[in-house]
């Protein structure tokens, strides 16, 4: 393995988009102990003991963006099911519905007088696309290495390594070391097999293509096997999607040879496999690539390269994404355990390091199954092995593909997002047409569905496809996007389509006859009814709050871009008619216009609380009556639901900053029902989206940047008390890490791509605190807002540092690696101990603020008197020897039982009345009674 593997994976930290931030902690020149760095690698690693067998859902996942592979681990037979994202069933074609235009406004009639099952029956006559469902993405196929039939293997071991992107298989038969391992580069565009032993010629298999599409097999060369094929039929729809796959062998020692389709190594003791996949795909209208030019060229170039070099480009390419963002949440020997019984054990375990990896798994994920130039991540993925894949694992709109991307830029992979504002340039010439035959519309629209053929029109019948603003949560994207990066330039280049989606509903929106606010119509409250059999409707409230933000995007793009001001002042002026989200009967979040009761209570769509995520039109602190309604929604739909429902309850619970209602919907996700053996997520069946949405609500737990500030740790829960993420990105553009203990923040850094303010919630900021310039350590500029908010000065380039006390700049240590901490378990908190307040002196009181086995958290106050103080010093004997681990804003010194805390250095003086606090964790064994009474001494 070269040397550019783990070590450099878990040093390169969390450069942020720009490298504006690294962590102090990752900086210095001394690797971390051998040890502890292998149990830190070997944790971001889904390992087994075993091999996948026949079940896909046990196989592991590579890619690079356009090619995937599931790699089984057979030791007999292995297998490589092979994707390449743009071969899907049919071809181009034109799925807009002429009678459409024609029967809207006898629809729209209908929905207004409440005639809502006869309004789906027209819709079903007259408004569904030609064909009436989309077409489904499809796989290449197999690539078969049979190695000869074998029971006695030992030793197995299968791994995918997050940190590198490789697959690894390892086992001993017959007395030889048998290894492989497979990556998919990005730079090189194949996928690389490497197969080894530890005794020459030991090594010998076949290797073969199969395919349930239309192929044929062939040798091009004596080293070489290739199938070259068409995508299915579907929908009426032909297929016309030609691809051509090769795979190359060469071996060090024994022999290769191919004829008929069969590749043979023979007495080899390496041997390298590279496999190169070309489709006829170009634009989804145009299927006339050279297919077979493709996988040639990029076959060729790669031979040019050795399997060392080719493996060092593929792991330099994909650490510089990966390796932007680390995460510690505390480790616990459950994390000793193969991936599949982590997963099986997990609601009865303690495994904070669990969700750490399903955060990074998730990224992981988006990064192999999306990058520049590749297609969009779609609902498995990259990843499928059937021809009619579940819901054709294709583009849902209504939530799915928007979640795909929740993580693109909160978890620093902006590049990873540039294939959705793609297909959004598609789908705006596509829906253009869709808007005028079916609509008599401008602008642009897209319904709940699309596909490689960037269908716009309604599809799979009117209860489900009747929904008109998936082209507007699209462009949403465009401005959240911006406000991440700050790119005017990609706004400017995406602006067209946001105003084209605007545009059709300023044409299309409809007067409510009784309230009198503009409403889209016909639509839905996505996939539920709410009267039997009747999911259409008018106005409800997903669509205003979609709009709201749309509206409003367009507007202040328009103004950074200088263009537009009369379309400006007309978006502005219609989000006004546009009607509010409103508090029903049940104290909930109304769903639609009119205060109905949802049909199926514990639906898996939440789709009126889009306004509290992805948007922040519902907040704690700017609308609390419709925060308090938010969090009663959620208690009446309830904690259950399909895999990415719940991780989309992971990021609304993270949103109303309950980290224990987060936490524990996250621990409900990792169950054997809504997660597969190799952490797929699972609806069931299998949908990516999932994933990503937990990835998304873990940096949601500990990040916000929705609502005009920087908010630290806002959900943490009391299961993670101890930890570190550096590398999470803001709006505004900015790059955060932190570092807690005993669930508070114990340094926060942040790096500015701009120049200007920012404010940064914390609780770190109720207590005496320093910020300074990362680099200088000079004092930075800081206003107080409230009495945990801080308003900071920041220039572009530079990092600020914010800690507890006052005091030189803190040791480069001061984001620690974590000592893992069982989770806390409640405890009565014992009376606090108090010294009695002589005049002209100081109080000091203790308390026990949690606690768990083995260990506890506390918290000291010292209080002046009736003069100020300049300095003061607390001292105490511990009753049942316990021992501090560590203290924050102070120093101390324990002897046996005998502790004493010295603050003069950090924040001692304090005026007359005032009061500061240091805390501390520490250990006990048996009981854990507070200090009979603290000695508080002042200068």
């Amino acid at each position: 393995m070269s040397d550019v593997t783990r070590r450099q994976a878990l040093k390169i930290g969390a450069a942020g988009a720009t490298g504006a931030l690294l962590p102090l902690s990752q900086l210095g020149d001394d690797p971390a102990p051998a040890s502890a760095e292998a149990q830190a690698a070997n944790d971001l690693v889904l390992w087994y003991d075993e091999s996948a067998g026949t079940d896909w859902l046990r196989a592991l996942p590579i890619g690079n963006g356009r090619l995937g592979a599931m790699v089984f681990g057979n030791v007999d037979r292995e297998t490589l099911q092979l994707n390449e994202d743009t071969v899907w069933a049919g071809g181009p074609h034109d799925p807009s519905n002429t009678r459409g235009a024609g029967s809207i406004a006898e629809i729209r009639r209908r929905v207004f007088a409440n005639q809502w099952t006869q309004a789906q029956d027209l819709i079903n006559q007259t408004m569904l696309g030609n064909p009436v469902g989309q077409l489904a993405y499809q796989p290449v196929g197999n690539l078969r290495l049979t190695f000869g039939t074998s029971t006695s293997a030992s030793q197995y071991t299968r791994r995918l390594d997050l940190t590198t992107a490789t697959t690894s298989v390892a086992y001993v038969l017959n007395g030889v070391r048998h290894e492989r391992e497979v990556f998919a580069s990005a730079p090189d565009q194949v996928i690389v097999v490497r197969l080894s032993v530890d005794r020459a010629a030991s090594l010998t298999f076949t290797a073969t293509f199969d395919s349930p599409q239309r192929t044929t097999v062939s040798s091009p060369d004596g080293a070489t096997i290739a199938l070259d094929g068409t995508s299915g039929s579907q929908e009426g729809v032909t297929g016309a999607v030609r691809f051509h796959a090769l795979t190359h062998a060469t071996v060090t020692g024994g022999t290769v040879t191919s004829s008929g389709g069969t590749l043979r190594v023979s007495g080899a003791t390496s041997a390298t496999l590279l496999i190169s996949i070309g489709s006829s795909y170009v634009t989804y209208r145009n299927v006339g690539g050279d297919y077979q030019g493709i996988a040639r060229r990029n076959l060729s170039a790669a031979r040019a390269r050795s399997v060392d070099e080719l493996r060092s480009r593929h792991i330099a390419d994909y650490q510089a994404l990966f390796g932007r963002v680390s995460i510690d949440l505390g480790r616990t020997a459950a994390a000793d355990r193969t991936t599949d019984e982590r997963i099986a054990q997990h609601s009865s375990s303690t495994d904070p390091q669990f969700s750490a990896l399903l955060f990074q798994y998730g990224r992981y994920l988006l990064i192999s199954s999306s990058r520049p130039g590749s297609q969009p991540a779609n609902l498995q993925g990259i990843w499928n092995d059937q021809m009619t894949p579940s819901w054709d694992s294709k583009y849902t709109i209504n939530v799915n593909l928007p979640m795909n991307y929740w993580p693109a830029n909160s978890t620093n992979l902006p590049e990873c997002h540039r294939p959705v504002f793609e297909m959004i340039k598609d789908l705006a010439v596509a829906g253009a047409r869709t808007a005028q035959v079916q609509y008599g519309a401008g602008g642009w629209v897209t319904h709940h569905n699309t596909d490689a053929w960037r269908g716009t029109s309604v599809v799979d019948g009117a209860f489900w496809g009747m929904w008109q603003t998936g082209g507007a949560w699209l462009s949403t994207l465009i401005w959240d996007h911006y406000l991440f990066t700050g790119d005017v330039e990609f706004l400017r280049a995406h602006y067209p389509a946001m105003k084209g989606a605007a545009q059709f509903f300023l044409d299309t929106l409809q007067t409510e006859p009784t309230l009198g606010w503009l409403v889209t119509n016909p639509s839905n409250s996505p996939e539920l009814s709410h009267h039997a059999n009747a999911s259409v409707c008018a106005g409800p409230t997903m669509d205003n709050q979609i709009l709201r933000d749309l509206f409003d995007g367009c507007a202040r793009a328009s103004e950074i871009l200088d263009v537009d001001p009369t379309f400006r002042a007309q978006v502005r002026a219609t989000r006004d008619r546009l009607p509010p989200t409103r508090i029903g009967s049940r104290g909930n979040v109304m769903e639609w216009l009119y205060d109905w009761v949802e049909t199926e209570p514990n639906h898996r769509h939440v789709s009126h609380l889009y306004g509290l995520h992805p948007s922040n039109q519902i907040t704690r602190r700017g609308t609390p009556q419709l925060y308090e309604a938010a969090r009663r929604t959620l208690e009446l739909r309830g904690d259950d639901g399909t895999g990415w429902s719940l991780a989309w309850k992971i990021n609304f619970w993270a949103r109303l900053e309950d980290g224990a209602r987060a936490h524990r919907i996250l621990r409900g996700l990792v169950t054997t029902a809504r997660l597969a053996p190799n952490m797929f997520d699972l609806h069931p069946p299998f949908q990516i989206d999932g994933n990503f949405g937990a990835t998304a609500g873990i940096a949601e737990m500990l990040l916000h940047s929705h609502n005009g500030e920087l908010h630290i740790l806002p959900a943490l829960p009391s299961a993670w008390p101890q930890g570190r993420v550096a590398g999470l990105r803001g709006r505004g553009g900015y790059t955060v890490a932190i570092a807690w203990s005993a669930g508070q923040p114990q340094e926060i850094l942040v790096g500015a791509d701009r120049g200007g303010t920012v404010r940064l919630r914390s609780r770190l900021f109720t207590a005496t605190h320093s910020v300074v310039d990362a680099t200088t350590g000079a004092p930075a500029r800081t206003t107080r807002i409230e009495s945990d908010v801080i308003e900071l000065t920041v220039q572009a380039g530079q990092s600020y540092r914010a800690y507890p006390g006052v005091a030189p700049s803190p040791s480069a240590t001061a984001i620690p690696t974590p000592t893992p901490i069982p989770t806390p378990t409640p405890t009565a908190t014992p009376t606090p101990t108090s010294t009695p307040p002589p005049s002209g002196s100081a109080t000091a009181a203790y308390a026990i603020v949690n606690s768990w086995s083995g260990g506890f958290q506390a918290t000291v106050t010292v209080t002046a008197g009736s003069t100020p103080i300049n300095g003061w010093t607390v001292s105490w004997t511990f009753p049942n020897g316990q021992t501090i681990g560590q203290l924050w804003s102070g120093t101390h010194t324990q002897s046996g039982s005998a502790v004493r805390v010295t603050n003069v250095d950090y924040n001692g003086a304090l005026a007359a009345g005032a009061s500061t606090t240091f805390g501390f964790t520490g250990s006990w064994n048996g009981t854990n009674n507070p200090p009979a009474s603290l000695t508080c001494t002042t200068s």
